[in-house]
């Protein structure tokens, strides 16, 4: 399925824009585009809404026909237990996270015996957790991890744009983590000469004028082609929008590459 993430609505949410976006207007935001499905993403007031609050955000998913996913960082067992509450609670079958949180940065030693106690109640209550790609952690290690554990509720979410920090090619990551995708955040990258022409900067691009190679994922990584007994790898949209010089322009801009890409990857669909 494609989905949208809240990394697509990242400025509209923001205390940047006079009347910022409250999450159940991105879940209608959504299903305007046509979308059934939406992955709440770091969005830091989920950590802290109320109880009634969290159950009324559920119940606005669910009256929406929206399929919801989860996202956070960091694998510390309590922050995973949390969010697989959460996830029975938006009967959501993925979580999302990253080795590092805010506050923790375990070895590779630390982050397996961590993942090893949380583990076993995704694998019970039919969860995965997938792991992103980025520029903190090399792809052949955070593969390497995943392999050890061999759990099958643990796998990738492939984001190759976050590699190139680390210089690896995204396509060198696509490759090394194809058996392991569960999940995918779709954005275009590129380079841009800076000013006076002293070095570059990389950013988002709207999705098919950049640098990605989406046609190679998708014959990679086969999200689109799974069988009845394979488990579903989504696209989720999200964005590298910098701001555009005045809210209004940004929110405007925002929401062209949102279109764009929902477009873009129904055409190749």
């Amino acid at each position: 399925m494609i989905g949208l993430g809240t990394y697509a609505f990242f400025w509209q949410h923001s205390d940047q824009v006079p009347q910022p976006l409250s999450l159940v207007g991105a879940f209608e935001a959504t299903k305007e585009l046509g979308v059934d499905l939406f992955q709440i993403c770091d969005y830091a007031p989920l950590e802290t809404m109320t109880d009634g609050e969290l159950v009324d955000a559920a119940t606005a998913a669910r009256d929406l026909g929206l399929r919801i996913e989860l996202g956070t960082k960091g694998i510390e067992p309590e922050r995973l237990e949390r969010f697989l509450a959460l996830a029975e609670l938006f009967d959501a079958k993925l979580v999302r996270s990253m080795l590092y949180s805010p506050d923790t940065r375990p070895t590779l030693a630390q982050a397996e015996e961590w993942l090893r106690v949380a583990l076993p109640r995704f694998e019970a209550s039919g969860v995965d957790l997938a792991l992103e790609t980025y520029e903190q952690v090399a792809t052949d290690e955070l593969v390497a991890l995943i392999e050890r554990i061999g759990s099958e509720r643990l796998g990738v979410c492939l984001d190759p744009a976050n590699v190139v920090a680390r210089l690896e090619r995204p396509r060198d990551c696509v490759e090394t983590t194809a058996p392991h995708v569960k999940n995918i955040h779709v954005k275009d990258f590129a380079f841009a000469r800076q000013a006076g022409w002293v070095g570059f900067t990389y950013g988002g691009a709207p999705m098919g004028e950049g640098l990605h190679d989406y046609a190679h994922l998708l014959d990679t990584v086969r999200p689109r082609e799974r069988g009845v007994d394979e488990p579903e790898v989504n696209e989720i949209v999200e964005h590298w929008l910098s701001w555009q010089g005045d809210a209004e322009t940004t929110i405007r801009t925002e929401r062209e590459w949102t279109r764009i890409t929902v477009e873009y990857l129904r055409s190749i669909a």
